[in-house]
């Protein structure tokens, strides 16, 4: 493992369209992180990512790419089904891991790959970008001030236009569906405010191509809160990402919640005036590309360990059980 001083070299398991703008572009801006290399399934892919990314060495396998003693962590941003098992390749290999979401297609697999972890010494983390931005502190402070009075209902939207079905979010066998994409988000953020729901109100699916092309349900939280999602790789409504919480005093109103770099506004409405809170507008990829090195250097456990990818996924098996779907 590498040195305090030393950079972390990072390996990346499979040349995915998101690694670029995900890893490769926080890196130039994150001190002691370097992307080191690259395997695909195909070699020739492997070598032009590389070279189109300027990273050191193309592999032509994962197996060999875990194999090389110079790469200190792993990157993967395989499609859900294939991360249990490329994960705990990775810590077998005594690499450190950022995983991206989800952590697994289903809470079985995430519970497996989180037994490994615990056994294993590295750092595991979830690569669930959100969680990092200060926007994500600001809505827990805004709620733990009470300005908003008790807070009965909130909203969590994430809809996206997927045209092309060439998109592994079409295939089931890969673990597609909206909901293990987008609808991620708005499930573990509403987790994350208020607790693990104690059950699932009313859960709807509509299919499309074997997997669910738009998901909308309502949970019941702690503290009489009622969390509603609406999520879609596919609807009526193209494009729509957002967050709204309503209490007897106030309400919020968030745009982009999830991306906050994308032109995140808060909305404050207290005493029937509006407030905008101000937002960072650094990307959420930096901190969270921050948070890793920091987890590594100091082999502490990061806000999106193992164990909490397991309590997500297990939300969201449940919701696809009370929508009458399988667990992916």
């Amino acid at each position: 493992m590498p040195a305090s001083s030393d950079p972390i070299r990072v390996g990346v398991l499979g040349a995915a369209k998101i690694t670029p703008s995900a890893l490769i572009q926080p890196a130039q801006s994150v001190e002691g992180v370097e992307v080191f290399g690259v395997a695909a399934r195909d070699p020739l892919r492997a070598r032009r990512f590389a070279a189109e990314y300027g990273l050191v060495r193309a592999f032509d396998s994962y197996e060999n790419l875990l194999a090389d003693p110079q790469v200190d962590a792993v990157y993967v941003p395989l499609p859900a089904t294939l991360h249990a098992e490329w994960v705990i390749a990775a810590i077998e290999a005594g690499k450190h891991v950022l995983c991206e979401k989800p952590f697994a297609s289903n809470s079985t697999d995430a519970a497996r790959v989180a037994e490994v972890a615990e056994r294993s010494g590295v750092i595991v983390m979830e690569a669930y970008h959100s969680a990092y931005h200060p926007l994500q502190d600001q809505l827990r402070a805004i709620l733990d001030t009470e300005v908003l009075g008790h807070v009965s209902a909130a909203r969590a939207v994430f809809c996206i236009p997927l045209l092309s079905r060439k998109a592994i979010q079409w295939n089931p066998a890969l673990g597609g569906g909206g909901l293990l994409d987008v609808g991620y988000y708005p499930v573990r953020q509403l987790r994350d405010l208020f607790g693990e729901p104690t059950h699932v109100i009313d859960a709807r699916a509509r299919q499309s191509r074997g997997v669910d092309r738009r998901f909308d349900a309502a949970m019941q939280f702690p503290g009489g809160v009622r969390g509603e999602i609406v999520t879609a790789i596919m609807s009526r409504r193209l494009l729509a990402s957002r967050l709204e919480i309503r209490g007897a005093a106030g309400s919020l109103r968030v745009t982009w919640p999830y991306h906050p770099q994308s032109g995140a506004r808060l909305l404050l409405r207290t005493a029937g005036r509006t407030h905008v809170v101000p937002i960072e507008r650094r990307s959420s990829y930096l901190y969270q590309l921050e948070a890793f090195r920091d987890a590594v250097r100091t082999r502490t456990e990061p806000r999106t360990g193992a164990r909490e990818a397991v309590a997500q996924m297990s939300a969201i098996d449940r919701l696809y059980e009370a929508a009458g779907m399988r667990p992916r």
